[in-house]
């Protein structure tokens, strides 16, 4: 097969900034495709042009853009995953009182591929096709602490709770492998604890994470263990639904 030079190569940037913890510049993209920086910067200017790159802000660099998660989000909606995932969490949403939702990993964030809302007054704002950070969410920090998946280069403050201390995420991380399930205690969004279990592929890593997300008013601190046992247990279900999907295709 005759390869297409200049696609391989915009495809070759593609692979870079998903694989990259920070963003690029041209001087480092002309280095990784062994080209001049001209040539680096037309391929960046193209890919540009149809939304599969974008400047990061305040720097003369640049990240993936919104068509790659507009296309991630095309491809998810044809995953088996979301083909299956709905009846456990209406059961979950049911037996808590409180949104809940499957996510994916997704340019450095959480892509929430499907959501059932709580039918209370007070709720937590959904929307399948968001996106959350890693660092600060159940979703995210579950993610990351059962997919190989880096941590994100920057721990931005959310709010006064948010762990933005590289170690001390490390450690959080770690309780999270130990006890089988992430909390977000106020650390994305003031008056809302959310908590998160890992959906399990074959090899035994997080393909997903599953959770659901209230007002702090009712998910309190005491209700976590019980809460957590709905929400690790929906994990289970779903992995195991998973893995007959994947061993079966």
């Amino acid at each position: 097969m005759t390869e297409i030079q200049s696609l391989a190569r915009g495809l070759m940037i593609l692979n870079h900034m998903a694989e990259s913890d920070s963003s690029l510049g041209v001087t480092e993209l002309a280095s990784l495709l062994e080209v001049d920086k001209s040539t680096a910067s037309r391929l960046i200017k193209t890919l540009m042009a149809y939304d599969y790159v974008q400047p990061d802000p305040g720097s003369r660099r640049y990240v993936l853009g919104k068509k790659v998660v507009q296309l991630s989000w095309q491809v998810l909606n044809r995953l088996p995953l979301r083909d299956f995932v709905h009846p456990t969490l209406m059961r979950l949403m049911q037996q808590t009182g409180e949104c809940s939702h499957v996510a994916v990993y997704s340019q450095k964030q959480v892509l929430v591929i499907e959501d059932v809302d709580s039918p209370a007054p007070l709720r937590v704002v959904s929307g399948a096709g968001r996106l959350i950070p890693m660092h600060c969410t159940a979703l995210g920090k579950c993610l990351l602490a059962f997919a190989h998946i880096p941590l994100p280069p920057d721990l931005p403050m959310k709010t006064a709770r948010t762990i933005i201390e590289r170690a001390n995420l490390q450690t959080e991380l770690d309780r999270v492998r130990q006890q089988g399930f992430a909390v977000d205690d106020e650390e994305n969004d003031i008056g809302v604890r959310c908590i998160a279990a890992p959906i399990l592929d074959p090899s035994g890593e997080a393909a997903a994470t599953v959770g659901i997300s209230g007002p702090t008013v009712r998910v309190t601190r005491e209700r976590i263990p019980a809460l957590a046992a709905l929400v690790v247990e929906a994990g289970k279900e779903l992995s195991a639904r998973l893995q007959e999907t994947q061993a079966s295709a």
